[in-house]
């Protein structure tokens, strides 16, 4: 392909200001990263909130570039290079009014837009879009569908499973990991996306059949300016939603009505939408809930008509995220049997409420709850499951929003019966400054509770502090570690260790019971 041919069908979503030098070029990669450049690269040049890639032009065009995208003007770029004494003839260049956009229009572009050929189904939200997305994939397999996934946990493309680099992947891996899972025969992607993707353009130049909204609670605000930033972005995933595709695909929302953000997200649509609830009417609903440690078991009203649920996940929380799950399975034309088997055969998924067993006589639970609201739903359904008490371990990254760090410390204060405050992934702060503005909350909640109420200890190194809420649990008591799920690493300064709280836990309790 030429640098003409890829650039040709997309110039008026483009939106190119100026063009510069031949466009014959022959294309080999797209790239907005200098350091990957080879001979025959399109190198895009990103305006980020630390760094330009405008300045990484001369090398990008040392290391062989083939054609330069840029903000900037042409002319201007040009006499850079000369002035650096760069190769002549100089690439081709184009400025256009935005290079995030074009870099994921591009990378679609190139690997012939394959998210056309696949059933395409996002899920966004602050909390359930991992479970949500391991439902429907389980269901739809159950279907005899080839379904590849990438979300937080991992990219699964086939028998292949790549740990995440992160929630939704940039433009350019993205369109090749969807390039992989076309090639690899898979029908269907389940991916979770993300308010950064969104924001950042990540998924333009992606064709959705399926959205599902979850809700929004605060998260993130150390790059979104406020909730509504927040939310806004998320909402691209459905105000970007084409009502009619090419292929004439059926496309549908899927949209949690209990979340008070929903009547706007339902107004975005250009699609038909489906809601679903367990407190309000709506398209798919539980009744009949009953909620114990074995599992979740509800009757689920839908356009199909009534079918029983019943599933190994624990806690309301997740009755929301099967009713999603169940509302693309219906969409996609799956039975209510296939749906309930489906279901059924999802004993757990990584980090969320995930149980870890040696034996003991209390129980020890994993997860990925890292905001406010989603601690705060965990440490709820713990309360409703509970025989003895609750003793919590959580902490907050360092590097991210400091203002949810009291609100979290209220959460699990409110929640716990004993709570050790412990260090998340510091990252470049000090893990002791963290701490004490997570318990700032926790303060606030014991002074409110006066002597009689909850009892919490700071223990910044989080392996000590597992291994002393092991030694503090007796039978019947629930040990809930917090934060970083399926996380098998920390992050302390800027050097990466391995840690995962399900091994440390697992070692805490053999160790307690010699």
């Amino acid at each position: 392909m030429t640098f003409a041919e890829l650039i040709g069908p997309l110039e008026a979503q483009l939106r190119i200001i100026e063009r510069r030098g031949s466009l014959g070029a022959h294309v080999e990669q797209i790239t907005d990263d200098s350091r990957h450049v080879r001979s025959g690269s399109v190198f895009v040049s990103l305006k980020g909130e630390r760094v330009d890639g405008h300045d990484f032009i001369v090398k990008a065009v040392e290391a062989g570039a083939s054609a330069l995208v840029l903000q900037k003007d042409c002319s201007s770029v040009a006499e850079t290079l000369e002035r650096a004494g760069c190769r002549v003839p100089l690439p081709a260049m184009v400025q256009v009014k935005d290079s995030r956009k074009a870099l994921g229009l591009l990378a679609s572009r190139f690997h012939n837009d394959p998210s056309s050929r696949l059933r395409m189904i996002g899920v966004t939200g602050t909390n359930g879009k991992t479970t949500v997305t391991y439902l429907c994939k389980a269901m739809l397999e159950k279907a005899g569908r080839r379904v590849g996934l990438i979300g937080t946990v991992a990219y699964e493309i086939g028998a292949e499973r790549v740990t995440a680099s992160q929630t939704t992947p940039g433009a350019v891996e993205f369109q090749s990991l969807l390039a992989r899972m076309e090639d690899s025969g898979l029908d269907t992607v389940v991916m979770e996306v993300s308010s950064h993707a969104l924001a950042l353009d990540r998924t333009i130049g992606c064709e959705f059949d399926v959205a599902i909204y979850t809700n929004l609670t605060q998260d993130h605000l150390d790059f979104h300016a406020d909730l509504e930033d927040y939310f806004q972005a998320k909402l691209k995933l459905f105000s970007n939603m084409s009502s009619v595709a090419e292929n004439d695909r059926p496309r549908r929302a899927i949209v949690n009505i209990d979340d008070p953000r929903s009547d706007r997200v339902r107004n975005a649509c250009s699609v038909p939408v489906w809601t679903y609830s367990i407190r309000n009417p709506s398209d798919v609903r539980a009744e009949h809930v009953r909620l114990s440690m074995d599992g979740t078991q509800f009757v689920v009203v839908t356009p199909a008509g009534r079918f029983d649920i019943d599933s190994r996940l624990v806690g309301e929380h997740n009755v929301y995220n099967i009713l999603a799950a169940i509302a693309v399975g219906l969409n996609e034309g799956l039975s209510p049997d296939v749906v309930q088997k489906g279901i059924q055969s999802v004993l757990n998924i990584p980090g969320r409420f995930e149980r870890v067993e040696a034996g003991q006589d209390f129980a020890v639970v994993v997860d990925y709850a890292h905001t406010e609201d989603a601690l705060h739903r965990l440490l709820s359904a713990a309360q409703a499951l509970k025989t003895g008490r609750i003793i919590t371990v959580f902490g907050c990254g360092g590097d991210r929003d400091r203002s949810k760090r009291p609100k979290m410390g209220q959460a699990a204060a409110r929640n716990s019966d004993v709570v050790f405050l412990t260090s998340d992934n510091p990252r470049t702060e000090d893990p002791l400054a963290i701490l004490r503005e997570v318990e700032v909350g926790v303060s606030e909640v014991v002074q409110q509770q006066g002597t009689t109420g909850l009892r919490y200890h700071v223990i910044p190194d989080r392996r000590l502090a597992i291994e002393a809420a092991v030694r503090e649990a007796k039978g019947g008591d629930m040990v809930v570690i917090a934060g970083k799920g399926h996380e098998d690493y920390q992050i302390i300064g800027t050097e990466r260790r391995h840690f995962d709280d399900r091994e440390v836990a697992r070692a805490a309790i053999e160790t307690v019971a010699r």
